[in-house]
């Protein structure tokens, strides 16, 4: 009966547990590098949302730009409005030609 009350392991708020001072401090040290790369990795993956979203916002801005530059709603060039005045002065120069050719060839 003694033998096995021996075996028997008490516990209680006043147990005592002993760590060799190294094993201590390695385990220390461990978690200290887990937390540090928890929070590296947490704050990488932010990072990445973020840009993945700005990314986002500019490509919807482009898909926009796209779309209604050419239609002409996003206004256009200073050098598109001359180019655009130059054309149409041609244009009515040459009706005016075809007209006085029209004309010679009627006379």
């Amino acid at each position: 009966m003694k033998d096995k009350d021996k075996d028997r392991h008490e516990f209680s708020d006043q147990s005592m547990i002993s760590i060799p001072l190294r094993n201590l401090i390695a385990i220390i040290v461990a978690v200290g590098f887990a937390v540090t790369g928890y929070f590296n990795v947490t704050g990488r993956i932010s990072f990445l949302e973020h840009n993945l979203t700005m990314q986002g916002v500019h490509v919807d801005l482009n898909s926009e730009f796209r779309v209604k530059w050419p239609r002409g709603e996003l206004g256009a060039l200073p050098d598109d409005a001359e180019q655009n005045m130059r054309l149409n002065q041609l244009e009515k120069l040459v009706e005016e030609l075809m007209d006085a050719a029209k004309e010679k060839r009627t006379n």
